[in-house]
């Protein structure tokens, strides 16, 4: 890149974003455009990617018929979303700088770049819409677990996983059917939903669509993490004596409330981005265009660290490591004397007493019917 061309687009960013209205793609946009960033997420992604399914998937076996298992489901959704998000964006963003982003020869019909920016709308919403469903399930399974282990079956868990792909492929299909329209984008390396000369309340429609869903996912994980640390940390309190087993819930906990920091940090910037770009227009207001071109640039790889960081979380705190993080800080704090019964217990005993529990509890119903109907 040039160094007027630098000059430009630092002075574009720095003048603000509601000032110096153009609508157009300024001409040889280059926003510190190199083909070696999408060939390294690419390949880190994948490989991290596949790392945490064989991990989810020998943990699936090993809880298969457990409280834990709709959870490893989810997760392992999540983790193939993100896998297959970085094969088929990557390999499409590597052909385009490959061709020298040539778009006019590359896609003549402009398919690809509708096929892409589906793509881009598909894997950045799925993430976030399972991030929010597994936050669900877990605040369930802990604050209601009785109803959990009657209703949340592997069948269930698996149609909630298809209906939740589908809905984000409803979404992601909206621009294919003119509502809305995917474009390439002015760093000419991505598609995605039309964000300048917007011209109707559809473009506005489809920006303020998937900001405001993303958002919302969001906002949902933060509520429904908040009451499940909540409640872990008062039934803690209550029942210090019989912590045990409590291991792998602290475990998932711990995992959920990584991802939708990761997912907030990551995610964050590209929807307000989206939602500012959708509002400016509904509201009539003028955008510095080449700012917002620089700014919706650094965050679109922004989100892509979401699909890279992922995997790590399930890598990484696993209970065999949070053990030895505990360990540690627990020293640190000058403590000798440490009690890793509560994480020494594994889920099988946690959960032959959820079982134990629920068969007393299912026994003294029919015992009480038995008696009102004599």
């Amino acid at each position: 890149m040039s160094n007027n061309s630098s000059k430009t687009t630092a002075a574009a960013t720095a003048a603000g974003i509601w000032s110096n209205p153009d609508g157009s793609c300024p001409s040889n946009s280059s926003i510190g455009i190199s083909a070696t960033v999408p060939v390294i997420f690419m390949t880190i992604g994948t490989l991290s990617n596949i790392m945490a399914l064989i991990i989810l998937i020998k943990a699936y076996e090993k809880f298969k018929q457990k409280s834990k298992a709709s959870f490893l489901l989810f997760a392992s959704g999540l983790v193939i979303t993100d896998c297959l998000g970085h094969i088929i964006n990557g390999a499409i963003t590597v052909r385009i700088y490959a061709l020298n982003r040539d778009w006019k020869s590359i896609d003549p019909s402009e398919n690809l770049c509708r096929f892409l920016g589906t793509c881009m709308v598909f894997f950045g919403l799925s993430p976030l819409f399972l991030g929010s469903v597994m936050a669900i399930e877990r605040c369930v399974g802990i604050t209601q677990p009785l109803l959990h282990s009657a209703k949340m079956t592997s069948r269930h868990t698996k149609r909630i996983l298809g209906f939740t792909w589908l809905f984000a492929l409803s979404v992601a299909l909206l621009p294919n059917m003119r509502f809305g329209e995917y474009k390439v984008q002015c760093s000419q390396t991505w598609c995605f939903i039309k964000t300048h000369n917007i011209q109707n309340g559809r473009d506005v429609g489809i920006l303020l669509l998937f900001s405001s869903l993303g958002l919302t996912a969001l906002g949902i994980s933060l509520l429904c993490n908040s009451v499940t640390v909540v409640v872990l940390i008062r039934s803690g309190i209550k029942s210090r004596p019989h912590r045990q087993g409590r291991s792998h819930h602290v475990e998932m906990v711990v995992q959920l409330v990584t991802i939708v920091c990761v997912s907030c940090i990551c995610w964050g910037p590209l929807l307000v981005m989206v939602a500012v770009i959708g509002s400016a227009r509904y509201l009539d207001k003028n955008l510095n265009q080449p700012a917002i071109n620089s700014l919706l640039f650094q965050a679109v790889r922004m989100a892509a660290w979401n699909q890279i960081l992922d995997p790590w979380v399930y890598i990484l705190l696993r209970k065999a490591i949070l053990t030895q993080l505990y360990t540690i800080s627990m020293r640190c704090l000058g403590r000798k004397n440490i009690d890793l019964q509560k994480w020494n217990c594994n889920s099988v005993h946690s959960s032959i007493k959820i079982a134990t529990i629920e068969g007393t509890l299912a026994s003294s119903k029919k015992h009480l019917k038995v008696t009102t109907t004599t």
